[in-house]
This record gives C-alpha cells, structure tokens and sequence, in this order.
C-alpha cells in the first residue's frame, strides 16, 4: 500500500500576509502574490500554500478558489509558532540600492529584530523606498521559511540616531580605526544589541568621535582587512549570532 503523502508538501509555496491568521479563516489573495499562485505556482483547488502573519506563526492553508485576479485560501492547521528572534538591531548606512538590497536580503536571512537604516555624511544613497524595501524582507523569508520578519525604519541622520538611542541596548560600532575583536566583544553582552556599520566611504573624524562619545557605544574591529559596507554589515551579523545569537 503507498504511503500516503505528506501534508502539506514540502514544495508547497510560502507567503505572508497581513491578515492575522486562524484556524478557520479565509484569506484573500491579490495583486502580484496572487499572480505568482496562479501564473507561477499554477494552484488549483485544493492545492496547499503555507501562510505566515508575522504574528502568530505558520499555518498551512487550502486553495477554495481561483479567481481571474485573486486566490482565496482557507486556514487549515497551524504548523510552527512564531520563531522566537534575538534583540539584535543592525543599523547599516545607506549604500548603493544593489549593494543594500543585498544587506536587506542577508539581515532577513540571519534574523535580526530590526534594520534601521541611517544617514551620514559620505553616504551615496539619501533616500530608501521602504515598500520595496520590505519586499526584499518579505521574499528573503519566504524563501528561508522564515516565520518572523525584521522591523524596518525610516533612514535617520546619524546625530538623530544616536541622540535619541534607547537607554540599555549596547551600540556595537564597526571601526574601521580599529577596537575590540568582535567575537569576544559580542560574547561577552548580554541583553540588547544593536551593530552599526559605515557607507562606501567610511566615517569622517567628527561622526566616528561622536559615536564613540556615545555612552552606549563598544568600539569593535572585524579584522585587518577593509570590508566594504555590505560585507561589514553582513560579517558582523554572522558573527554575532555565531558567539551570542542563535546558532
């Protein structure tokens, strides 16, 4: 006798939505997801995809209906809660969109709590378009099987972000002047975090003797070599969950 297949299948595909979901409900799909259901996944009725909220958790659903312009699925079980994520924020300068797409991506992947982007004086980008922004959170946990997403700020100027830094979260900052080694920086804090990395051009004097004034702020160094921004931000991350994250 076959063995009965698994429900619902590994390849079955992935979204969030912003509906909170339950047991029960039924969730509309529109727009360019509901697209990618019919043109690209080609489901039927029936047919398993698996729904996160960002909230609860993940739960598998049933597609009850395929309309010319949206899908309706039906909320069967949950499958896993809501995974629990470190309070680790990564606020990175803005860079180039290619090269922050790629911080964006990579963040999402390693799972920190929040991206806050910032602005200095040798950033080449000025300004970030967080909806498209965050479609590059939201694909980067789909594609990971993600059940939490990052928060995303607005970009702030540096001075604004250091004045108003939240009383407790240590402010690990990425010099490329040089500091403590980050391994041994990052292992020995506990409670929240937060890593700050620079623009294609550095930090001039003023910005990086601002930060280090900055009663929250660890001087770290990520080795001999220079980094560009996005592989600073993406090795220090990496680094951090290795010695005091989740991994």
């Amino acid at each position: 006798m076959p063995a009965t297949p698994a429900w619902p299948p590994k390849s079955a595909p992935r979204l969030f939505v912003a509906e909170t979901l339950a047991a029960g409900a039924a969730v509309r799909i529109e727009g360019n997801p509901a697209h990618y259901l019919t043109r690209v996944m080609r489901v039927g009725a029936g047919d398993a995809v698996i729904l996160c909220d960002d909230v609860t958790g993940e739960w598998a659903a049933r597609v009850a209906d395929v309309g010319k312009r949206d899908v309706v699925l039906e909320v069967a079980e949950m499958l896993r809660p809501r995974e629990a994520v470190p309070d680790l924020w990564l606020c990175p300068a803005l860079l180039k969109k290619d090269r922050f797409d790629l911080v964006l991506e990579k963040a999402t992947e390693l799972g920190v709590a929040r991206i806050q982007p910032m602005l200095t004086r040798r950033c080449v980008a000025d300004k970030l378009n967080i909806e498209r922004a965050r479609a590059i959170t939201v694909e980067a946990a789909e594609q990971c099987a993600r059940t939490a997403l990052p928060e995303l700020g607005e970009p702030v100027k540096l001075d604004a972000l250091l004045a108003g830094w939240p009383e407790g979260r240590a402010l690990f900052f990425a010099d490329e002047n040089g500091g403590e080694p980050a391994a041994a920086a990052f292992a020995s804090h506990q409670g929240p975090a937060a890593i700050l990395t620079g623009p294609e051009g550095g930090f001039d004097e003023a910005e990086r003797a601002a930060i280090r004034a900055h009663p929250a702020a660890r001087p770290i160094s990520l080795g001999p070599r220079i980094l560009r921004g996005e592989t600073a931000a993406i090795a220090a991350l990496g680094v951090w969950m290795a010695s005091a994250g989740d991994w």
